[in-house]
C-alpha cells in the first residue's frame, strides 16, 4: 500500500526555513523524500538548520520574500537543479507589535510586505512555472500552501498589522484556488494558533501565560514538529482533492463552521 503522506520526487520551497516552523517543515519534507529549496534572510540561521541534511536534496537562498527577482531567479535555478518544483509553502513571518493609535507607518509596511506582498510575489512565481509545466503536458499539478493565522479570522489585540496580513493571505489562497485549479495546482492555508517558536516569546511569557492558556481547549502550546505534518500533508497526494481550505491546527484555540 502506497503511504498517504509521501513527497518522494517532489521538489518544495519553503520561505523562512532557518527557524521554528520553515526548520521543522524543510526537515519533514526532507524525511519524507522530498527536496527542499529552503530561503531565509539569515544566512548563518539557514546554515545551522540544514547542517544534518543531505545536501544533494536541499538548496539553500539568502534573501528577502519582498524580492520579486529573487524568487523568480529561485525558481528558474530550483528547476535547473532538481527538475521541477511541486510545492510552495510561504512561511516567512515577523511581527511588529503596537496598539492600533501608536501603530507607526514602518510598522504597519513591515509586517504587510513580508506577510503580503511576499506571499504574492512567491505565489506568482511559482505558480507561474507550475502553470506552465501543466501546458506542457505534465500532469503532476502543484500544491501552494500559506501559513496563516487565527489572528487573521478573529483579531489579535496590539497586532492589527499582523491580522490584516494574514486575513488577507485567505482571500489570496482562495483566488489561487479558483484560478489555477483547471492547471491542477492546490492552494490552501494553515491556521496555527500558538506554536512554541522563537516568534510567539512574548504571548507565552509569564505575563500572558495563563491567559493564553486557558483559551486553548487542550491546554498547551503546540510544537513545531506536530503541525507541520499536517503541511507536509496538504503538499502531498494525500490531500489531492482539498484547495481553497483553511484548516486550523490550534488546539481548539478558534473554533468556526
Amino acid at each position: 500500500m502506497d503511504p498517504i503522506v509521501s513527497l518522494a520526487g517532489r521538489t518544495v520551497v519553503v520561505t523562512g526555513a532557518g527557524q521554528g516552523i520553515g526548520k521543522a517543515i524543510t526537515e519533514l519534507a526532507i524525511g519524507l523524500g522530498g527536496n527542499v529549496v529552503a530561503l531565509d534572510m539569515n544566512g548563518d540561521t539557514l546554515k545551522a538548520a540544514l547542517a544534518a541534511l543531505p545536501a544533494e536534496r536541499v538548496m539553500a537562498v539568502v534573501g528577502s520574500v519582498v524580492d520579486a527577482d529573487l524568487a523568480a531567479s529561485t525558481v528558474a535555478d530550483a528547476v535547473a537543479r532538481f527538475g521541477a518544483v511541486h510545492g510552495l509553502v510561504n512561511n516567512a513571518g515577523i511581527t511588529r507589535p503596537a496598539m492600533i493609535e501608536k501603530m507607526t507607518a514602518k510598522q504597519w509596511q513591515d509586517v504587510i510586505d513580508v506577510h503580503l506582498t511576499g506571499t504574492f510575489f512567491w505565489t506568482q512565481a511559482v505558480g507561474r512555472h507550475m502553470v506552465q509545466r501543466t501546458k506542457d503536458g505534465d500532469t503532476t499539478g502543484g500544491s501552494i500552501i500559506n501559513i496563516s493565522s487565527d489572528a487573521g479570522r478573529k483579531g489579535s489585540i496590539g497586532q492589527i498589522n499582523y491580522a490584516a496580513a494574514k486575513a488577507g493571505m485567505l482571500g489570496m489562497t482562495m483566488t489561487a484556488a479558483r484560478e489555477w485549479g483547471k492547471y491542477a495546482i492546490r492552494s490552501n492555508s494553515v491556521c496555527f494558533g500558538l506554536v512554541e517558536t522563537p516568534m510567539t516569546e512574548v504571548v507565552r511569557s509569564e505575563k500572558f501565560r495563563d491567559t493564553m492558556l486557558a483559551q486553548i481547549p487542550m491546554g498547551r502550546w503546540a510544537q513545531p514538529e506536530e503541525v507541520v505534518k499536517t503541511v507536509c500533508f496538504l503538499l502531498s497526494d494525500g490531500a489531492s482533492y482539498i484547495t481553497g481550505q483553511h484548516l486550523a491546527v490550534n488546539g481548539g484555540f478558534h473554533i468556526s463552521l
